[in-house]
């Protein structure tokens, strides 16, 4: 035999929400209530008392509101009394209510703001998950500044999810309009409501960019995501070399190595996947590093310079210092370079001496003065015609 269930009561129902939605729902009901004892007193005064409908409504509302201007006012005893029970007693009552529970809803939601567990409804966003493990309020706020400097990610919304920040987002944040949900990517509801499903782009940042233990906890978030269809959207960071097939085993679309003082790697990994590749490969510390060579240089180009390195395997040309001690990271290719000093990314394990890079040059040199000479011969044999006849 089955049993009758009795079906719960509004304020049974109500008890299962969040307080948020405890207060909207009466503020409704306060609402519904307000409008029903407006609509019996206009239709009450425009019977009893010889008013238009309109003239009714405008009698009802400037009570309700206790402005009182005195145009119009109810005349007969049945009208005073509707006026009395329903409007002075009920509707200014409930009237008073509504407005107490909209500041009450006001300073809740700011409270669960700032101790990040207000829910937004969010699309199209960022998720990042973790927070570096020093340095995080800069990490963040480089991130943001350079990611909306990409175009079509001008206004993104950018959400943390993150149990750091328990007092609130730092003011340099939350001017840049991110927000933060206090949990953990490991948690199934936190990722539910920071709105993984509808994010653009999800970051699972290294819990600790320097402890290889990190990426377990990363390859548990990142297992989570995929059991949710979302890891084509994925980014993470990987401690250890090794454990990228971990990650892309589980079909996470990009994995870098954490690199917090440059997050301009991270942000051409989520707007241009694969570019981050070759910024890894220019500032990967395990196998090159920018060193500084004192050298005096004249008489070549930048694009001379670029191709001596390359053509006897030193490495890259990055920047030069000038003689006034100022580095000049992107100089004209064509015109000839005059300083003190280079800076060339090398090889950490096979770092070329300051002698080898000037042998380097100097074979250059030698290379385009002789080049400049076979031209010169073979304009004058007639092989070619001299430029500018």
């Amino acid at each position: 035999m089955q049993r009758n269930r009795r079906p719960l009561n509004p304020e049974h129902q109500l008890s299962h929400l969040p307080m948020a939605g405890i207060i909207r729902a009466r503020i409704k009901r306060l609402f519904a209530i307000l409008a029903g004892l407006l609509i019996i007193q206009i239709l009450l005064i425009w019977t009893a008392e010889d008013l238009t409908l309109f003239e009714s409504t405008w009698m009802t509302m400037t009570t309700l509101v206790t402005v009182g201007y005195g145009d119009f006012a109810p005349e007969t005893t049945f009208g005073r009394i509707s006026t009395v029970v329903l409007m002075f007693v009920s509707a200014i009552t409930v009237m008073t209510l509504i407005v107490s529970d909209f500041i009450e809803y006001r300073f809740y939601r700011r409270e669960r703001i700032i101790t990040g567990r207000w829910i937004y409804p969010m699309q199209n966003h960022i998720v990042i998950i973790n927070t570096p493990q020093n340095g995080g309020e800069q990490y963040f706020a480089r991130f943001a500044a350079q990611v909306r400097a990409v175009p079509g990610y001008e206004s993104i919304p950018i959400m943390i999810l993150t149990r750091q920040f328990p007092n609130g987002l730092p003011t340099e944040l939350s001017d840049k309009g991110l927000v933060h949900f206090h949990g953990s990517g490991s948690d199934p509801v936190a990722l539910k409501a920071v709105h993984a499903g509808n994010a653009r782009h999800i970051i699972v940042l290294a819990a600790d960019e320097a402890d290889p233990s990190s990426d377990s906890l990363t390859f548990d978030i990142a297992h989570r995501l995929s059991e949710s269809n979302l890891c084509h959207r994925v980014t993470v960071e990987c401690v250890v070399d090794d454990n990228r097939q971990r990650f892309k085993s589980v079909g996470v679309r990009t994995i870098i190595r954490p690199v917090r003082t440059y997050p301009e790697i991270m942000v051409r990994s989520v707007v241009a996947p694969g570019s981050e590749k070759v910024l890894e490969d220019l500032f990967n510390y395990q196998h090159d590093h920018p060193h500084r060579y004192e050298i005096p240089l004249d008489d070549l180009t930048w694009a001379d310079i670029v191709s001596a390195l390359i053509r006897h395997g030193i490495g890259t040309a990055l920047a030069y210092i000038d003689n006034d001690n100022e580095v000049a990271c992107h100089p004209p290719t064509d015109k000839e370079i005059e300083g003190k000093g280079l800076i060339v990314l090398v090889k950490s394990q096979e770092t070329p001496t300051v002698e080898v890079v000037e042998k380097a040059l100097s074979n250059y040199r030698e290379f385009i003065r002789k080049w400049h000479l076979m031209q010169e011969q073979a304009v004058e044999d007639g092989y070619i015609k001299k430029p500018g006849a």
